[in-house]
């Protein structure tokens, strides 16, 4: 079964077993997450407005990590003006335990 997840205004395909990394999410390792899918594909395909009805996925929070660093650098030509910075966004690493109807 495939399903489309959201989190951090970005939409994931998974399926069960699967290890995504997704932006920052609440909670520490070991714990569940549920969404709601957007798009459930299994033996039919059910499409959601915006959200499927009666379906959730779920997922364990592995770990965080921080990502690649991301320079940003700014520069007026000549007006003496420079500036250096530097960002590491964090990451949860979830793993999709299964895809299921709730009764």
């Amino acid at each position: 079964m495939i399903a489309v997840i959201e989190s951090g205004g970005k939409q994931y395909i998974v399926r069960e077993g699967d290890k995504i990394l997704i932006e920052r999410i609440e909670g520490s390792p070991g714990e569940k997450v549920y969404f709601k899918p957007l798009l459930v594909e299994g033996e039919e395909t059910i499409l959601g407005t915006p959200y499927v009805e009666n379906y959730r996925v779920e997922g364990t929070i592995l770990e965080e990590r921080k990502g690649e660093k991301v320079i940003v650098f700014k520069k007026k030509s000549k007006k003496h003006y420079k500036k250096k910075r530097g960002h590491r966004q964090i990451f949860s690493v979830v793993k999709v335990e299964k895809i299921f109807k709730e009764a």
